[in-house]
């Protein structure tokens, strides 16, 4: 049985290789560490120009006035039931294009579909913002002039001002956007599955969907279940970039009821209004919860083998 080394002599001997990880141990500790001391602010009325020290202490005053104001509950249901429909149709969009594409034969084929899924990640949400408020367009929309062909609906439909269809605008945008490139971990451990177990199966007359529901599948769960737990952890984190850009920066206050999420809230009430207090202690409420979910799934995750910690 092989012994380990102690921790000195692997210092010593692999010395190189901790040298490496220190500017990436040093961009955490100052992007990611350093600033975790401002979540002070949440508990002070913070004064721009008397700073930390100097700002009068406030306890948890933000956080009774969030919880209290009319506002809230329409904020938290947004973000709940964008983040559901987010992880119910965008998590699992990504593991079935993997799932197809292992079955695609012809490998010419294979790479068009993968470059044209994954194109639309390294696009910013300006450009694929701009990309869906065109399509939607009521002028020159290419969706309501070929539903108005198809004699579907019989004047343009202003989409973006509906609240009914903002949610399926939403999620469409982000399935599209994100599908591609999410199945690249998804195709690389299926590219680690052993070869062996598809020709035993194939011997003993399993066909290639019986195959994929019973040898890859279980084979990529690990995978899965580590990703799953990851978004479960980001349940409270509805977006921002996204709705930001379909609600014209905010200022389509239409649709407000069903796109103010507690990110878009934070910036509108921080940002544009200036209450940083407020604003830190609706994003230190929406961290906490986050923190709870995600140790919640690793602990229910457990209970099959796969977890983070």
């Amino acid at each position: 049985m092989r012994t380990q080394l102690p921790l000195k002599k692997r210092l010593r001997r692999e010395w190189d290789i901790h040298l490496m990880i220190i500017p990436g141990v040093l961009l955490l500790f100052v992007f990611s560490y350093l600033p975790m001391y401002g979540v002070v602010t949440a508990f002070q009325d913070y004064n721009l120009f008397k700073g930390f020290a100097d700002s009068p202490w406030a306890g948890t005053k933000h956080f009774r006035m969030f919880f209290h104001s009319p506002d809230f509950w329409t904020i938290m249901r947004n973000t709940v039931v964008v983040s559901l429909l987010k992880l119910i149709f965008s998590f699992p969009a990504p593991i079935a294009l993997a799932l197809l594409l292992n079955e695609v034969g012809k490998a010419a084929f294979k790479r068009i579909i993968q470059t044209v899924s994954y194109l639309p990640h390294f696009l910013s949400w300006v450009i694929v913002g701009g990309f869906v408020i065109s399509m939607l367009s009521v002028d020159n929309g290419s969706i309501n002039i070929l539903l108005m062909k198809l004699h579907l609906i019989d004047e343009p439909v202003n989409w973006l001002s509906e609240s009914n269809y903002f949610w399926g605008i939403l999620i469409a945008s982000n399935v599209w956007k994100d599908i591609g490139f999410a199945s690249i971990v998804y195709l690389a451990a299926i590219s680690g599955i052993d070869p062996h177990l598809y020709e035993s199966a194939s011997i003993d007359g399993a066909n290639r969907f019986r195959q994929m529901f019973s040898i890859t599948v279980p084979s990529i769960m690990p995978v899965i279940v580590i990703f799953m737990i990851l978004a479960v952890g980001n349940v409270m984190n509805a977006g921002f970039e996204d709705i930001l850009i379909l609600t014209n920066n905010g200022v389509n206050a239409i649709v407000r009821n069903v796109s103010d999420v507690i990110d878009t809230y934070v910036y509108r009430i921080g940002i544009q209004n200036q209450r940083f207090s407020y604003a830190a202690a609706v994003g230190l409420f929406k961290s906490a919860i986050n923190v709870l979910l995600l140790i919640g799934a690793n602990r229910l995750a457990r209970r099959s083998g796969q977890s983070l910690w």
